[in-house]
């Protein structure tokens, strides 16, 4: 059982399936991502960086795309949701749609390969 899994066995039962679904659409959309952890979270990597992780807190789920400008670049695409720079809230009955967490996703691993390739890191 890898990290993911395991944090995933320990949220409601209501809440598991809408963070597994994150999970899975960003293994589709990166699928030679990595787990493990960034920031003290359970979380996807890529190339060895943060990519997302999917949480539950008390009154919400998370995503975090442990990057303070992604949603920004987003922000008219988010109107049905609150998020600050680093995370966005959403519930198991009010999902992020696939098309916008497909592009919350593209433009985490767009923003991880540029710093990466100017600091001239292999692929």
């Amino acid at each position: 059982m890898g990290l993911i899994d395991t944090h995933l066995a320990s949220v409601a039962e209501g809440n598991r399936a809408a963070l597994a679904r994150v999970y899975d659409v960003a293994r589709a959309v990166d699928p030679d991502a990595t787990e493990g952890e960034s920031y003290g979270m359970a979380a996807l990597l890529h190339r060895g960086k943060g990519y997302v992780a999917a949480l539950e807190a008390k009154s919400h789920l998370g995503l975090y795309p442990f990057s303070g400008s992604v949603f920004a670049s987003l922000a008219d695409e988010l109107t049905d949701f609150d998020w600050t720079p680093g995370a966005l809230k959403f519930r198991a009955d009010h999902e992020i749609p696939e098309p916008l967490l497909r592009r919350i996703l593209e433009v985490r691993i767009a923003q991880i390969d540029e710093q990466l390739d100017r600091r001239g890191k292999k692929r």
